[in-house]
């Protein structure tokens, strides 16, 4: 006998986690496919272990129309004289013996009439019926879980199961679940309480308290939460998850082959319900107990045998049992592709679970996806609903959040804070996948510099950080809540914006009232400066200081919008030439001006316009000449003036018609010759004209009384005046890599001293004078080494103790 084992392998038995895209229809016709199955097994059974047909020859024979049929045997009745075709022998008057009919035939042509009827007397479906009962069931078993295993759909259903198991069981999925539900009931009771207080007439900041401490206590259960139901392992596993989804949903969401390879093995099922229906009904009632087989004469002396087919009347019984199933299950076949047809199963609304959850942005799926989610529903909706979970990016983004936090404790942050330029104890993120919660458990920070982060999204938290003032947000654009927005119009002093797109300008930048210093590094482009986001600059009321790293055409009037209150301006353009300068004169206010990399071939007229100006700073331009710098005497607080990195060749004798000037840079040009006027510029401090082609100084720059800072190295300067060691507030004197042989002995008059480079002359030694520069120090003596020996000890030991 066959056991029923042995064709287990063709169902999906073999991996249960399949019956999860089983729907009940699919359940009950496997049943009805193993209760056909067992028919076709036992019919088998019966036919191959029990004998097939017994025949007997037919002694009446009716001489008109020849062999009499076999129907006498059917209509036999048990009270029907039994003398009538006995032979008997009277043994008394009541007693008779009765004799068995002879029929003269041997065992082997018993055998061979048996044999020879069977196959040609017994109606085909009464011999072949446990066959084509066991055959119809495995094809009905196997077209019911071929898609299971079909090269093409056998890898993405078994993805898809494992996944939806992994979703299923992950404990972020409770974990978001239940934080949504939380916010919600919060919401709610928010808003039952501010009816209640409305009602009562309590004002709007008692109810504005209440949310706020509401808030936090959620907060605190939130946390809670995360502690307790999710750890560093679970969070990784569950990001992974993420992944796995996103991938499948790319690679199943492409094609519908999982739907057609369904529809096609139902349509197959009903085919086969409908024409084993057909041809059952038809042939059943041709299986009969008592059939006429008709032999050649020659063989056995007999035309007519009648044969009892001993096993009919059990297949007649199986046959219409089997019918019987075979209907039920075309029944739930026709009943699958009604709703294959009838429902759009190629789209799956999350429109449900997204009103039962909350999670508003969890996508609808299309396809194969949606076909197996479908599925998935016939067995139980939870799976869908916490399948969802994976799906939405604000879910990921909260995932994301819980292991950032898991990461980047406080005390692995406090590592990272130092102090910036400004002096402020700055933390500076690079490269996280977002801004950990544990930032704001610090609440020293003052400056808070994001690099290269993306999805940032500031809290309302930040309101701890009582001593945040300065903000760098560099390739990573931000988002703000409402409480965040609202602290930092208060309290945000320094803002720095770098981005790759004017898209990536957020728009609370223009609300920040407070903000003093607002730095901007990133593609503003002409069009750009005409756009409406630049107009809203007039809600800066305090803006300071403006600084773009862009490049522009010319000045953006929105700067205009804080002509009153902006003191500083600089543009760096990156080589692109400035050419519209309209919007500089309404700077009315500004003292400080830098036009750098604007591809300048001349100081513009507007700066002329500036009477506030006190520092101008027009570095790495095209100037070659400066002939205009006489109506710079319109700026009567100008006291900075940098020109360096240009192509200047000579410097204007009007200079000296800048009263005020105390710093003048005009180092990396191409100056010959200095002025002796610039020396009437008696405010100096400040001067520096290193990396030119100057070949000697003017006595009068002993006049410079004021100077503290001179630098003319690399130049070719072979001598220095005399008037030079006048100037006894020198602090700084930088006369390296150019031709001086002698250093006068004179130096000792600059007792102010506290640098002084000669390397790179032609000196052959140092005066032993320079000693008496009382505020020298040996290691401040930038000269080749060979020079330092040749000092006199007392002298090199004077200045080592300094």
């Amino acid at each position: 006998m066959i056991p029923v084992n042995e064709f287990r392998s063709i169902t999906t038995e073999q991996n249960p986690k399949f019956r999860v895209l089983k729907p009940w229809w699919d359940v009950l016709s496997e049943y009805l496919g193993i209760a056909m199955l067992m028919i076709g097994v036992f019919g088998c059974t019966v036919q191959l272990t029990q004998e097939k047909i017994s025949c007997l020859p037919n002694r009446f024979t009716d001489l008109s129309r020849g062999d009499v049929d076999c129907s006498h045997l059917r209509e036999h009745k048990e009270n029907e004289s039994m003398w009538q075709y006995a032979i008997t022998k009277r043994l008394s008057p009541n007693i008779v013996e009765v004799f068995g009919r002879k029929n003269g035939l041997d065992i082997h042509q018993y055998d061979f009439v048996n044999h020879f009827c069977y196959e040609r007397a017994v109606h085909w479906y009464g011999k072949y019926f446990p066959y084509l009962a066991l055959i119809h069931s495995m094809i009905f078993m196997v077209a019911s879980s071929f898609w299971f295993k079909f090269p093409g759909t056998s890898s993405k259903i078994e993805m898809f199961v494992i996944i939806l198991g992994k979703c299923f069981d992950s404990p972020w999925t409770t974990r978001a679940i239940s934080e949504v539900s939380e916010e919600r009931r919060e919401e709610r009771t928010v808003s039952w309480r501010k009816n209640s207080m409305t009602k009562s007439t309590i004002d709007d900041d008692t109810v504005t308290l209440i949310r706020s401490s509401v808030k936090s206590n959620s907060d605190q259960k939130s946390a809670e939460t995360a502690a307790s139901l999710l750890d560093k392992k679970e969070g990784e596993q569950a990001k992974a998850l993420f992944e796995k989804v996103k991938k499948f949903r790319t690679h199943v969401e492409e094609a519908d082959l999982l739907y057609l390879m369904y529809v096609l093995q139902t349509a197959l099922k009903v085919f086969k319900f409908a024409l084993i229906t057909m041809y059952s009904v038809v042939s059943v009632p041709n299986i009969q107990i008592v059939v006429m087989c008709s032999v050649p004469p020659d063989l056995t002396g007999f035309g007519t045998f009648c044969c009892n087919y001993n096993k009919a009347h059990l297949f007649s019984k199986l046959a219409y049992c089997y019918i019987c199933f075979v209907g039920v299950y075309g029944m739930l076949c026709v009943y699958s592709l009604y709703w294959l047809f009838h429902r759009p199963l190629k789209e799956y609304s999350f429109e449900a679970v997204r009103l039962e959850t909350g999670i508003n942005d969890i996508p609808d799926v299309k396809n194969d996806f949606a076909f197996l989610l479908h599925l998935s529903d016939q067995y139980d909706t939870l799976y869908s609903k916490r399948f969802a979970v994976f799906l939405s990016e604000v879910s990921e983004s909260r995932l994301r959040q819980v292991n950032l936090n898991n990461e980047w404790t406080t005390q692995k942050l406090c590592t990272r804070l130092a102090r910036n330029v400004s002096e402020r104890l700055e933390l500076h993120l690079f490269k996280l996948p977002g801004l950990p919660d544990t930032v704001f458990e610090i609440p020293d920070v003052e400056s808070l510099k994001l690099e290269m982060i993306n999805n940032v999204t500031i809290p309302g938290s930040i309101t701890q950080l009582k001593s945040l003032q300065e903000i760098s947000l560099i390739h990573s654009p931000a988002k703000l809540q409402l409480a965040a927005l609202s602290h930092l119009r208060e309290n945000l002093k320094v803002l720095h914006l770098t981005f790759e797109s004017p898209d990536q300008v957020p728009l609370w930048m223009y609300t920040l009232q407070n903000l003093e210093e607002l730095h901007l590094s990133g593609p503003l482009s002409n069009e750009l400066s005409r756009s409406p986001t630049l107009d809203t600059l007039r809600e800066l009321k305090h803006l300071r200081v403006l600084m773009l790293h862009c490049k522009l055409t010319k000045i953006p009037p929105s700067t205009v919008d804080v002509s009153g209150q902006l003191l500083r301006l600089c543009i760096h353009n990156e080589g692109t030439r400035l050419q519209v300068f309209n919007s500089l004169k309404k700077l009315v206010n500004l003292a400080a001006l830098e036009l750098t990399g604007c591809r300048l071939e001349r100081i513009p007229s507007a700066v002329f316009s500036l009477s506030h100006l006190k520092e101008l700073d027009l570095r790495e331009n095209r100037l070659t000449s400066i002939e205009e710098i006489l109506s710079l005497q319109h700026c009567r607080r100008l006291t900075t003036l940098r020109l360096w990195h240009n192509d200047i060749s000579c410097i204007s004798e009007h200079v000296s018609k800048l009263r005020a000037l105390e710093t003048l840079d005009m180092s990396w040009n191409k100056i010959r010759r200095l002025p002796a006027r610039l020396c009437y510029c008696t405010k100096l401090r400040h001067l520096d004209l290193s990396h030119n082609q100057l070949t000697s100084l003017p006595s009068e720059i002993g006049i410079l009384q004021c100077l503290q800072f001179l630098s003319v190295a690399y130049n070719s300067l072979e001598s220095l005046p005399e008037e030079l060691f006048s100037c006894k507030r020198l602090k700084v004197l930088a006369l390296g890599n150019n031709s001086i042989s002698v250093l006068s002995p004179r130096v000792m008059n600059l007792a102010h001293l506290v640098r002084l480079e000669l390397r790179g002359n032609r000196l052959e030694s140092l005066p032993a004078e320079i000693g008496n520069c009382i505020s020298l120090k040996l290691a401040a003596l930038i000269v080749e080494d060979g020079l330092i020996e040749l000092l006199p000890p007392d002298v090199k030991g004077k200045m080592k103790d300094r």
